[in-house]
Parts: C-alpha cells; sequence; structure tokens
C-alpha cells in the first residue's frame, strides 16, 4: 500500500497573507468554497493569524462571519483550521485566560475544529492554558514550535566593501557563540507540546529559514520523540521552501502545508501541484482530489488579478498549468527526478539547483536575498511593504531590513512571527529614522516593543541585557506581564445610533476586548448601517466637520510624528503644563501604538490635530509655547 500524505491547505489565511497582506475578501472566498468542498483536503486554514484584524480593518467584514460562512459550505468534509499566538491570540499583547476562554469557545461553536497554537518566543508557559482550554471545548490542539535560526556574528570593525559584505561580512578571527536553536531545542519544544496535550505538532517555519539539510537531521528525531502526527510549515522566500518541503516528504512528514498554485511560491507556501508531482514520483498517494483543485485554481488566477494592488510580484505570475493534464518538458521532468536523488543523496546544493530551476521553468519567484539575510518571515516583508508604502516611507524599506537582526538580538534572540514580526519590524522602521534624523538608537520605541523587552511577552529564549532593558524601560528588572492588570474595555451606548450598545452581542464585544482600535471603527461603521437601514427618517446626519479657523502661524516649538499613522489618544489639552517624560499622545503606527512624551517640561499652546487623524511623517502634532 502506497504511503499517504495529507495536506492542510493555507490559501484562504497564510497564502492571502503572505502575498497579498490578508486582502481576500468574503465575495471570493465564497466562489470558491463549493470546489474546496470536493477538493477534501484533509484540513483548511481559513481563520486566525492576521485575519481577524485584517477583515475588519480592511475589508469592514466581520471575522465571525467569515468562520461561519466556511463552515457552512465545508461541514466536515475537511477540518477547518485557525491560527493563534497563545496568550495574544490574535492581538499584540498578553490577554488573561477570561478572553482566551470566550475566543476558542465561540470559535469551536462556529464551525472551527483546530486550532493551531504558538507563542513567539517558544515559552510552553504561554501555551499551556490554550491547549487545556481547545481539549475542554471539543478541538484539537496543534502544537506549533516556531523555528528559528542562530544570530549572525558581529560585523567586522573596519567595513568591508559591498552592501551584503558590510552588513554580514564576519571579524577575521570570529568567537564561536554558544549554539541556541539546535535540534534538540525543538525537539524538547515538541515533546514538551504533546506533554500538555497537543494532538497535532507543527515546526512553524515562518521565515523559510530551514534548510532541507536541517530537515533532513530534524524531522526524524522528531518522528522519534513524539507520538503525534508531525506538520511541516515553510515558507518558500529565502529559496529553501520546496526543496525543504521535499525532504520532509522524504523523512516521514506526516501533513504537509500547500497553496494553491497563483497563491503558492514566493513568501508562501510551495504550491501543491509541484508537491503533487514530487509525491508521485515517490508513489507517495496526495490525499487529496486533484481534479477539484484544477477548478480551485483556475478561479485564483483572477482572484490574484483582483488583488494586484497588494500583489508584490506581478512579474512573477506563475505560467498556467496543470498536473493532471499538461506534459512536462523532458528536461523540466528530468530535475524533478535530479531534485529526488540529490534529497536522497542529502546533497543540498544540487537540490537547491534543481528546485530553483524548476521554480524558474514556472515563473515562480526568484529567492529573496535580503529576506534571506535579514532572517524575516515572508508575510512580515509583504505587510512592511504595504505599510510603509501607504505611509509614503518606502526609502526606509532597506535600511529598516538591514536592522532588524539587530533589533531581534537587543530584545532577546526573539523567533520573528507574529506578534513579535511586528514588534521588531516597526521597531526597525523607527530605528531608521532615528539613524536617518540623527538620534541616538531607541530615541523613539513602540508601546509593544517596550512591553517585549520588559517581559511582558514571556521569556525570551535569550536573556535581555539588564542595561538594555533599563534603557528602554526605565527599569533593569524583568516584570512578567501581570493578569491582574487587565481591564474590561467599554460597550459605549451610541445614542447618535438609537441608544444601541457599540457590541450587540458576547462575539463582537470580543472584538473590542481583542482589537479594541479595529474593533470600534469597525462596529461603529455597522452600527451606523444597521440604523440607518432600520430607521431612516430618523437616521441622523452626517456629522459636518468644520475646517479650522485658526489660521494663526506656527510660531512656537512643535512635536513633530517620528513616522506615519493615526492619532489613537490625546492627553493634553492646551494650557496644560507636561513635565519632561509625561504623555501628550498615543499614535498608532504599523499596528503599533506609541507613547510620544515630551523630552522635556512643556506648556501646550495649540493641539495640531485630532483623535482618529491620520497624520505623516514629520508632521506637527502639538505646538508649544
Amino acid at each position: 500500500m502506497n504511503r499517504k500524505l495529507k495536506i492542510r491547505d493555507l490559501t484562504l489565511r497564510d497564502g492571502q497573507q503572505s502575498l497579498f497582506a490578508t486582502r481576500l475578501n468574503q465575495q471570493c472566498i465564497d466562489t470558491l468554497l463549493p470546489f474546496y468542498k470536493d477538493a477534501g483536503f484533509y484540513a483548511m486554514e481559513v481563520w486566525g493569524g492576521a485575519v481577524p484584524d485584517s477583515v475588519m480593518r480592511y475589508l469592514n467584514e466581520s471575522p465571525w462571519d467569515r468562520l461561519r460562512s466556511v463552515n457552512k459550505v465545508i461541514g466536515d468534509i475537511s477540518l477547518l483550521t485557525a491560527l493563534s499566538r497563545g496568550r495574544n491570540l490574535f492581538g499584540y499583547v498578553p490577554y488573561p485566560n477570561s478572553v482566551l476562554e470566550g475566543f476558542y469557545e465561540k470559535a469551536f461553536k462556529n464551525g472551527l475544529n483546530v486550532m493551531r497554537v504558538f507563542d513567539a518566543l517558544n515559552d510552553l508557559n504561554n501555551v499551556k492554558d490554550s491547549i487545556a482550554m481547545i481539549n475542554k471545548f471539543g478541538g484539537i490542539a496543534d502544537g506549533a514550535v516556531c523555528y528559528t535560526v542562530d544570530p549572525k556574528e558581529e560585523a567586522p570593525a573596519e567595513a568591508p566593501k559591498g552592501f551584503f559584505a558590510r552588513l554580514f561580512g564576519k571579524k577575521s578571527e570570529p568567537v564561536a557563540a554558544k549554539k541556541i536553536f539546535t535540534d534538540e531545542y525543538f525537539v524538547d519544544k515538541a515533546k514538551g507540546y504533546e506533554s500538555l496535550g497537543a494532538k497535532i505538532i507543527t515546526i512553524k517555519d515562518m521565515a523559510g529559514l530551514i534548510n532541507p539539510a536541517r530537515v533532513a537531521s530534524l524531522m526524524p528525531k522528531l518522528k522519534a520523540a513524539v507520538n503525534v502526527p508531525i506538520d511541516f510549515h515553510t515558507h518558500c522566500t529565502p529559496g529553501y521552501g520546496l526543496a525543504s518541503a521535499l525532504m520532509a516528504i522524504l523523512h516521514g512528514v506526516d501533513i504537509l502545508d500547500t497553496n494553491i498554485w497563483y497563491f503558492g511560491g514566493g513568501s508562501a507556501a510551495p504550491a501543491i501541484e509541484l508537491v503533487y508531482i514530487f509525491a508521485k514520483k515517490l508513489g507517495v498517494e496526495v490525499e487529496v482530489n486533484m481534479e477539484a483543485v484544477g477548478k480551485i485554481r483556475t478561479l485564483l488566477k483572477d482572484v490574484r488579478k483582483q488583488l494586484a494592488a497588494f500583489d508584490l510580484k506581478k512579474d512573477s505570475f506563475p505560467i498556467d498549468f496543470d498536473p493532471l493534464k499538461d506534459t512536462l518538458p523532458a528536461n523540466i521532468d528530468a530535475l524533478f527526478d535530479k531534485a529526488i536523488a540529490d534529497a536522497k543523496a542529502n546533497n543540498e546544493a544540487a537540490l537547491l539547483d534543481a528546485c530553483h530551476a524548476i521554480e524558474d521553468y514556472f515563473n515562480f519567484p526568484k529567492p529573496n536575498e535580503i529576506v534571506k539575510n535579514a532572517e524575516v518571515p515572508g508575510g512580515m516583508y509583504s505587510n512592511m511593504v504595504a505599510q510603509l508604502k501607504a505611509l509614503k516611507a518606502d526609502d526606509l524599506l532597506e535600511d529598516s531590513m538591514r536592522l532588524i537582526p539587530k533589533v531581534r538580538k537587543d530584545a532577546g534572540l526573539v523567533p520573528l512571527v507574529t506578534p513579535t514580526s511586528q514588534i521588531v519590524g516597526s521597531q526597525a522602521v523607527s530605528l531608521a529614522l532615528d539613524r536617518r534624523n540623527g538620534n541616538p538608537d531607541y530615541t523613539n520605541t513602540n508601546n509593544q516593543f517596550v512591553a517585549l523587552v520588559k517581559g511582558e511577552y514571556g521569556t525570551t529564549p535569550v536573556p535581555v541585557d539588564p542595561k538594555f532593558r533599563e534603557q528602554i524601560t526605565g527599569d533593569a528588572t524583568e516584570h512578567p506581564y501581570d493578569v491582574s492588570s487587565y481591564k474590561k474595555p467599554e460597550n459605549p451606548v451610541l445614542p447618535e445610533f438609537g441608544g444601541v450598545k457599540l457590541a450587540k452581542d458576547d462575539e463582537e464585544y470580543l472584538l473590542i476586548e481583542l482589537l479594541p482600535n479595529v474593533a470600534n471603527g469597525f462596529l461603529r461603521k455597522l452600527r451606523e448601517a444597521e440604523y440607518a437601514a432600520t430607521a431612516p427618517a430618523q437616521a441622523p446626519e452626517a456629522e459636518k466637520v468644520e475646517e479650522p479657523t485658526d489660521n494663526e502661524p506656527i510660531t512656537g516649538p512643535t512635536l513633530k510624528a517620528p513616522m506615519g499613522g493615526k492619532v489613537v489618544e490625546i492627553s493634553v489639552k492646551p494650557g496644560d503644563v507636561v513635565k519632561k517624560g509625561g504623555k501628550l499622545l498615543v499614535y498608532e503606527a504599523m499596528k503599533m501604538e506609541n507613547d510620544i512624551c515630551a523630552d522635556k517640561d512643556v506648556t501646550i499652546k495649540r493641539i495640531l490635530v485630532k483623535c482618529d487623524q491620520v497624520i505623516g511623517t514629520n508632521e506637527p502634532l502639538i505646538e508649544f509655547e
């Protein structure tokens, strides 16, 4: 009997998040779902990750409706899976168990089957409660170990020529650092997940950094160490993805994560069509209806064209190909055979060359050397590009990417996966701005970076230098997150919309708890639309925003925005005297909240912005006396 390989399709969540900044709307998904029902994937990842935030923020859609709509069509044909961040769920701060339990209970009631749980620091204390709750509500707990690599050595004092040489050149006599992320490290985390009650163990390689030789070393050890299925999740950004997936198949992986053709490769996971060819040559049965996959593939071609505004690789649109009908040219078919032979011989260089040639033929993106050397996830990269573009700060990308390894090491060598990828990425942008403006490093720090360094996100793989912690937080002592300090957000009454509450039920209130700024705007629009539909005669007129009449020129010193974003809180008013260190306002940039505090004693003359106003880099915010 042929060995069988289960497939978890990522197209509707991780695929679109990695390639198209999570902009796939419900209408497109509804078109695809009947064909997914016929495809019969073992599992479909459809929720979690950036979906709850993004569908509200960018698409004005309900995360709960998305989950229900998929479940209504798919039923029990495929397991519906989601990705959550343990103590952080889908947000950027740690949450108490009351919030975790509410989300897990509602998620499984609305049709979710598998919750893949990870912690960005691989701190098992941050996932144990989640796994217990998932099992309690009848779900399948999938424990994801975040793969990462040890840091590069410091650049030499005398910088060599060339961009990458300057960044990654080694000292003439380097001192070997202690290895942290060994095979034994990952095996230990996998065993820990199993002991907590996980029914699947995933190696989650969000940055695509696990090379084929490492897979050949690690996978057999994992298979021997645990008694539950092993899932392999990687991305193709640095160029290892397809080759590493092949190596995982050869070494007995139980479940492989893939995307469908036009949503595969690049910063996403490998395309199932290429995996299918390899599996067929190996005599491995892929447990999917590939004819139905072909129908989805046809639709996805048009869907990708609709997402062109967010497509970072428009020039790498894969050529049309059907593995069930199209005959490969002899030289390309031979490359598949060569890749298999090289993988069996553990000849990594030749294996990578063969897989890159295969991807070149089908016009998948080439390896991204900047991402590879900065060691970042593809989704982090695509989101950073999209956000910097929106902030009209595209020119900061290269400097920001170059600084990511430094910020990561300063923060305790954290793996880069949401939320740490967003926190570190945003802080790298701030650091690039500091240097461009001639300021000392870390002059501007986002609130979440401060919390990470403080210890509120958990125990980092390497302890944070107490001197650095004191520089960032004002205190050299580590301070874990205190759940007793959590304050439930308000659910205000909206008199302008008939006196209804902002959140009408527990599901909507959970959105406020998890993503307060995004959910507030989304739910206000929803209540306004409902009120206009049910009581059009009484619907309030659109509030007239009067243009400021104060044309007085700015003559005093001003506080300027260090980065573009949106004002979410103004903490002062004209006439206030604020001591050095006092909070002036809070703004959101790249999904991170940033407190702006007085750098000396000041008196407020004028507030030049309003709450919810979008601001640009260096835009004046407050004028001082």
